[in-house]
């Protein structure tokens, strides 16, 4: 069975960090081939190789040259932990992995979990910062960085480094993020200790959901066939205008290395949640306090119901906000094509007037508003369509 994992590099010598997507950073590990071709940035590639990118050029040495100087990997220590801890021996516990440069005054993006020691099942304890952060940028520059905040439910943190007496080349976040299937992509990073690596490949699919640091799914994420590695967690996902489409975040894998199933936070969840950090340090999700199941038009001739799409709400949390607005979750249960079916709840078909049809939209829709904002809930009940006004809560820590 695969298994989702962070790709941070992490040395575990004295306490075991087991993110989701981590593996030994020392041990001399070699990545596994896959589907996408990765270009050591030892020896310059002799031929230019140039894809078609929706009708434009997709030039990977283009997109290396003017992304790279702004890719730079990060070094985090842990309690009893030392730099010598991934740099080649020692004790304690030290983790490595990607960032990169987002404004001129020195600030960097990266997951939250690389200088955090959140395991990916989450929700087990407090997360804690590392002890120190250092940056390390392509021209040797080594310099420690101050985490400004990190939010684990985009795992998604900023780190702050001193400007002075530094070349910063900050990347270009993608003002509109029409990422679709197939579209080329390169990413760069640090796998498996090997800085300044990049990888090139397709977007498989959009509008995934994968594991955060909390109980919550991130919503929205970019599948990519591009070789991500443990090291590369906090490296950006390119266009072919070198501009970042989303944040190399974890991958897919029964072997601990690259076998063509990586993921990227979407720039548009995580330039949010940059923002956030910036101004206040944290970040603040809004929440509706319902799990759902999906409709499809087979379950929905089997239930009855005018729609061949929506969120069927299976539980409503208890005094949470859809309870409040008198949301209702199933009062029965039916089995269907092989599986146990919540059913008799409400329907939820639309937010705002927004279709709700896949999977994902309904906590894409929700995480859109603040805490305290209030949203016109479409539902069916007994075969009738209603409006309910709900005041979404803050979600939970845990």
């Amino acid at each position: 069975m695969s298994a989702a994992r962070t790709a941070a590099a992490v040395v575990l010598v004295v306490i075991a960090l087991v993110l989701a997507a981590c593996g030994g950073s020392s041990g001399g590990s070699s990545s596994e081939s896959g589907s996408a071709t990765t270009v050591s940035t030892q020896s310059a590639p002799t031929k230019r190789v140039v894809l078609s990118a929706q009708g434009q050029s997709f030039d990977p040495e283009a997109i290396y040259r003017s992304a790279a100087p702004g890719v730079v990997t990060v070094l985090s220590i842990f309690p009893g932990g030392s730099l010598s801890s991934i740099l080649g021996g020692g004790g304690g516990s030290a983790a490595e992995g990607s960032g990169f440069v987002i404004s001129d005054n020195g600030e960097i993006a990266t997951n939250a979990h690389v200088v955090t020691d959140a395991d990916q099942a989450g929700a087990s304890g407090p997360i804690h910062e590392a002890k120190e952060v250092y940056v390390e940028f392509g021209d040797r520059n080594r310099v420690r960085a101050d985490v400004v905040g990190f939010d684990p439910n985009a795992d998604v943190a900023l780190l702050k480094v001193d400007p002075a007496g530094l070349d910063l080349k900050p990347l270009t976040l993608a003002a509109n993020e029409n990422v679709t299937v197939g579209q080329p992509v390169a990413a760069i990073g640090s796998p498996f200790e090997q800085e300044q690596s990049l990888s090139v490949g397709v977007v498989s699919a959009t509008d995934r959901s994968i594991e955060s640091l909390t109980r919550f799914q991130i919503e929205g994420a970019i599948q990519t066939d591009a070789s991500i590695n443990p090291g590369n967690s906090g490296g950006p996902l390119l266009d072919a205008d070198a501009h970042v489409i989303g944040i190399n975040q974890q991958i897919s894998t029964t072997s601990g290395g690259n076998e063509g199933v990586g993921f990227a936070v979407p720039i548009e969840l995580a330039a949010h949640s940059l923002d956030e950090l910036r101004s206040n340090g944290e970040v603040k999700y809004a929440y509706i306090g319902v799990t759902t199941e999906p409709i499809y038009p087979q379950l929905a001739d089997r239930l009855n119901l005018p729609t061949d799409s929506g969120a069927l709400i299976a539980k409503v949390v208890p005094d949470g906000p859809a309870d409040q607005a008198g949301l209702q979750g199933s009062d029965q249960q039916i089995r269907f094509q092989g599986q146990q079916v919540d059913a008799g709840g409400d329907v939820i078909t639309a937010i705002d007037g927004q279709k709700i049809v896949g999977e994902s939209d309904l906590p894409r829709l929700i995480a859109r508003h603040d805490p305290g904002d209030t949203v016109k809930v479409q539902i069916i009940r007994d075969g009738k369509t209603q409006t309910v006004d709900v005041t979404l809560g803050e979600r939970p820590s845990g």
